[in-house]
């Protein structure tokens, strides 16, 4: 009799029958209010009507028109739709289906256009579980180990962490990006490096945000020294943050943004953008895949973007963002437990640490247990894993947000 893999350990013991909105409902009939949106993707709450629809309705017409063979309606309406909210500049588009693997169109676009071998990525990003991408992710051993060797001319700099230096943002601003000259002088000459890769919030690190100077200073840089500056959108992007970028928060152009996750409420779509000039730079036949651009996939994109905008959603992210922030914050500054809560607009980390300041990861486990008990559906997160986070969709309502900041008040 087949089985999943052992080694896909469940965060939750929630076995789902439907959902609907914010809510998941299991087998037996219980509600489960889900801040974790299928890690970030169920941007538009759980089987939104419009999303369905557009949905069920492709799939009555075409599955499946490969991209690089036939050209379908979906694709071209997704990819005009996009160039509405796309960063200026940015107007060409590669379509995949994970995270990872546009992270690693990203990664060969860069390192095809510069013709230079090394990246730079940042402690605590998570970039994916590819071998590429794997090798770029710093937010814990857990998503490299044990498969070496990695892939070459990756190098890693700090990341203005300021809580676990135990400094204030500016300090913690100052080194990371003091480091990230020094290993430009010891490790990674300018002339060598093709790429940045950052989030602009931390995801599987932490929630930790970046901030202007940062983003700012990353930027400088790489006009400096035309380096590619690779911004990971995948979890902070389509109104996540209360804003439609993560970024936006930083005043920052990118030249790559990779998108994925709130993207098609579910459906798996992924891609990145950039200028038509920096993606003609990529060489032919490196960019294809047999499901990239789904034109099921595509048309519930459509509809998540028409539905992000006729509802207000970037609008509501940042009105409940704030809400669950000052809420979760509250709640903190009557816990001895939890150190630091950080976050932007509906992704809201609250981290644990013992009397001593160390990581707490027993206590990070045991509240989002508990709360899952209550019907509180949340994750962990952090190198550590003593982040717990909040992520509900962007629909979520003022009394949603209460009902959950209740639950976690009664388990912390």
């Amino acid at each position: 009799m087949a089985q999943l893999s052992p080694l896909l350990k469940q965060a939750t013991p929630v076995v789902v029958d439907h959902g609907e909105g914010v809510y998941l409902y299991d087998v037996d009939g219980k509600r489960h209010l889900d801040f974790t949106a299928g890690i970030g993707v169920t941007s538009t709450g759980h089987c939104h009507p419009r999303v369905v629809e557009a949905a069920r309705e492709q799939v009555g017409k075409l599955i499946h028109g490969q991209y690089t063979t036939v050209m379908h309606k979906p694709l071209l309406e997704l990819t005009e739709k996009l160039g509405d909210v796309l960063p200026s500049g940015l107007d060409s588009l590669f379509f995949s289906n994970s995270g990872s693997e546009a992270v690693e169109a990203a990664l060969r676009l860069s390192r095809q256009a510069t013709g230079r071998p090394n990246v730079i990525v940042f402690q605590g990003g998570f970039h994916g579980r590819t071998v590429a991408a794997a090798t770029m992710t710093t937010s814990g051993t857990r998503f490299s180990a044990g498969f070496s060797p990695l892939m070459a001319g990756v190098h890693v700099a700090p990341f203005p962490y300021a809580f676990h230096y135990g400094w204030d943002e500016e300090t913690a601003t100052k080194f990371a990006l003091r480091e990230l000259d020094y290993l430009f002088a010891t490790v990674s000459s300018p002339a060598e490096t093709a790429a940045f890769f950052v989030e602009p919030i931390l995801g599987e690190g932490g929630y930790v945000p970046a901030n202007t100077a940062f983003l700012q200073g990353l930027r400088e840089r790489a006009d400096r020294h035309g380096i590619v500056l690779v911004l990971d959108e995948v979890q902070a992007g389509f109104g996540r943050t209360g804003r439609f970028w993560g970024h936006d928060h930083f005043d920052v152009r990118p030249d790559v943004v990779l998108i994925a996750k709130g993207l098609a409420s579910g459906f798996p779509l992924s891609g990145i953008a950039a200028s038509q000039e920096l993606m003609s730079k990529a060489w032919p036949g490196s960019q294809g895949g047999t499901y990239g651009g789904n034109a099921v996939s595509c048309a519930a994109a459509v509809a998540t973007l028409d539905v992000i905008r006729d509802e207000g959603l970037v609008g509501n992210a940042a009105e409940r963002g704030r809400q669950l922030l000052e809420g979760a914050r509250a709640i903190a500054g009557k816990t001895s437990g939890i150190g630091d809560v950080r976050g932007l607009g509906l992704l809201v980390g609250s981290e644990f640490v013992t009397g001593d300041g160390e990581p707490d990861t027993a206590a990070a486990a045991a509240a989002q247990k508990a709360a899952g008990e209550r019907g509180l559906l949340l994750l962990t997160c952090g190198a550590y894993s003593n982040v717990v986070r909040m992520i509900p969709p962007l629909i979520v309502s003022a009394e949603q947000v209460d009902e959950a900041l209740e639950i976690w008040a009664d388990v912390t």
